[in-house]
């Protein structure tokens, strides 16, 4: 198989898809806030308060889309193809982005996130899916790496850019004799509709769907959601003890993201900082996923998770702990980047290589569903993170973060225990790793 530096093209031109739909449904995290609390969007509130519904908008794309996983990635089995339902999520993203410029009530937000929601169940377990189809056991790593890293840059620019799209309406555009006016809001939602229509056309124009035989599974869906282990050697399945460490890691991200004006407050800075606070784990996980999948190639998996997961103990713990540590003349603005940095190196660890250690162990007509439990319990993670930072803040500013690293804790125990390798590496395990 021709390869681009360990990459295979058709893997590579399917990341620049999901970095290109990754912008613009990024850019929504934070328009939408803006435009809930803007006069361009109003009605019935159902007795819950603005701040609650921007919750709700945000979080609900992963309640939705999360569950659907195991039965989009089991339909995509059992037919033998992914990209038709990649190009079927993506047209629905792309409807329903276009469709916020016509929203005028709370629950328009509501209804389109959810229909959003569907769209992401299609397009996220089927293209993890495909990169395991088009890579080998010899550089699965590496091209999962790759992908999450573009995927990333997108998810990564959006916010970046949404802001200044907003804040630069109303545009005016000629139209012959006429000008046409443009609100900033609407601007923002045709440019996520647009990047969703170019990933289709990439998706469309270059990627095929490899030659896999379509699978007959027994039972449903949710019976490719194994839980204990059916060989009896040990106390869960490993592909759900990858699962679980994804979700925790998952949650230990997102504790961070509902807490803005509480950092703010408590480290005496201003929303840029928490920005660029935030992008930290984000920049880590561009530079480094794609290095750390294509040494698992050749060192293993298991070995990385272990120190990854190890390393989001410290990492997360100390984001609650800052605000009262002595540090000098450090200022605690910057530790707590520097710290959202190192969790993102830990994170870089933890989710492509144990995307590559399920690909290692999926059946070749059942990576669908396989995968999907990892892509679930990522998105369950990313969405309960904030809700649960949200309740347990009441109680400190370290409790969110103290829980988080606690669950990072059983994780570590989890892989040890739980996970071996399938594939012998190819050089020595530098790390930690039982080789089977």
């Amino acid at each position: 198989m021709r390869t681009l530096f360990g990459v295979n093209p058709q893997v590579l031109a399917l990341a620049l898809a999901r970095m290109s739909e990754s912008v613009g449904n990024s850019f929504l995290i934070v328009v939408l806030p803006l435009f809930i609390a803007s006069e361009f969007v109003g009605g019935a509130t159902f007795g819950l308060t603005e701040v609650f519904i921007t919750g709700l908008v945000l979080s609900i794309f992963g309640f939705v889309n999360s569950p659907l996983q195991p039965f989009t990635g089991r339909l995509s089995d059992r037919t033998g193809k992914r990209k038709i339902y990649v190009l079927f999520g993506l047209t629905l993203i792309a409807i329903a982005s276009f469709a916020y410029s016509l929203a005028t009530a709370y629950w328009h937000l509501i209804v389109l996130r959810v229909f959003q929601g569907v769209a992401g169940a299609f397009i996220i377990p089927t293209t993890v899916a495909l990169v395991n189809d088009l890579a080998t056991d010899e550089n699965r790593g590496g091209n999962m790496g790759t992908y999450n890293t573009f995927r990333l840059v997108g998810f990564g620019v959006g916010p970046i850019a949404a802001g200044g799209v907003v804040a630069a309406g109303p545009y005016t555009i000629p139209l012959g004799a006429t000008t046409l006016s443009v609100t900033g809001f609407d601007a923002a939602f045709y440019f996520a509709a647009s990047t969703a229509t170019l990933a289709f056309v990439l998706v469309l124009g270059l990627i095929r769907d490899p030659d896999i035989e379509p699978s007959e599974p027994e039972g449903s869906a949710l019976d490719s959601f194994r839980v204990f282990d059916r060989t009896g050697s040990q106390l869960f399945d490993p592909v759900f003890a990858l699962g679980i460490v994804s979700f925790f890691m998952a949650v230990g991200i997102a504790v961070f993201a509902t807490l803005g004006e509480i950092v703010n407050t408590e480290l005496n800075q201003g929303p840029e900082m928490f920005g660029l606070q935030f992008a930290a784990f984000v920049l880590a996980q561009i530079f480094l996923q794609a290095p750390i999948g294509r040494a698992t190639d050749f060192y293993g998996r298991k070995a990385f998770i272990v120190a990854g997961t190890i390393l989001l103990v410290p990492t997360t713990l100390v984001q609650g702990l800052i605000p009262d540590l002595a540090l000098g003349g450090l200022s605690d603005s910057w530790v707590m980047f520097t710290a959202r940095f190192l969790q993102g190196v830990a994170g870089a660890m933890v989710f492509a290589p144990a995307l590559a250690l399920a690909g290692d162990i999926a059946p070749d007509d059942e990576s669908g569903s396989t995968l999907s439990v990892l892509t679930m319990a990522f998105g369950f993670g990313v969405a309960a993170g904030p809700l649960l930072s949200g309740i347990l803040v009441a109680w400190g500013f370290v409790v969110p973060f103290a829980f988080a690293a606690a669950l990072a804790g059983i994780g570590v125990a989890v892989v040890l225990t739980q996970v071996d390798e399938v594939n012998p590496p190819r050089r020595a395990v530098p790390l930690v790793g039982k080789v089977t």
